[in-house]
């Protein structure tokens, strides 16, 4: 079953209402994401691992990955595409002050888009489903460098710039090799395969009857 971006939106609200808050979804996106990116990789150890984070959810689950990749023994930087002060969200903000009490996890923000290592893995936690307009800086930048660099590249929910209620695409769009999208598919994600690569459809705990009403 395929849902829409503001059906996935009430759904999340109708849930976090009955108790099962944003930050345990959260918590359980990038719980999954790193899960099917360990099954797809199989050893993490010492890989090179760069996230891109928005100010966002996305961004937030995106930090959550930071954390659990760290226990598998990989090199973690996350790069925050703005000041932690500006982190829009309750949710991202906890997960923002867990990794600021983790020496193994590298924290970069508001920073020039300048590496001092090659990555091997590239996480795109940018800009979710709340895409609206032309993608303007620092996330162009981000996403051009994604794409520019050669080595595997996995989106937490969407690939940044691409509309997954339509499948149309912003003035630029990251290209990934492995797509974790949420709860249920949305519209738009299977038309871009060339955008998503591989998709993956991961539970997060929110309850069935948070649907009701919705569905």
């Amino acid at each position: 079953m395929e849902i829409s971006v503001d059906q996935m939106y009430q759904i999340e609200n109708k849930g976090h209402d009955m108790g099962f808050f944003k930050k345990f979804m959260m918590e359980n996106a990038g719980a999954a994401s790193v899960k099917r990116l360990a099954e797809k990789l199989e050893n993490l150890q010492s890989k090179q691992i760069l996230i891109f984070v928005g100010l966002g959810n996305n961004g937030g689950d995106g930090l959550v990955m930071a954390r659990h990749l760290a226990g598998y023994d990989a090199k973690v930087t996350v790069m925050l595409l703005g000041t932690s002060d500006k982190i829009k969200t309750e949710e991202s903000n906890w997960n923002w002050s867990i990794l600021e009490k983790m020496p193994s996890v590298k924290l970069m923000s508001d920073s020039s888009i300048d590496f001092d290592f090659k990555p091997d893995i590239l996480v795109d936690a940018i800009l979710g489903t709340g895409i609206t307009g032309e993608i303007r800086e620092p996330y162009a930048s981000a996403i051009n460098y994604i794409n520019e660099t050669e080595c595997y590249k996995f989106a937490v929910d969407v690939p940044s710039g691409l509309d997954p209620q339509t499948g149309e695409t912003a003035n630029i769009c990251t290209k990934c090799d492995m797509t974790v999208t949420f709860h249920k598919m949305k519209k738009g994600i299977p038309k871009r395969k060339d955008l998503t690569g591989e998709v993956f459809v991961e539970k997060i705990g929110i309850p069935p009857d948070a649907e009701d009403g919705i569905l």
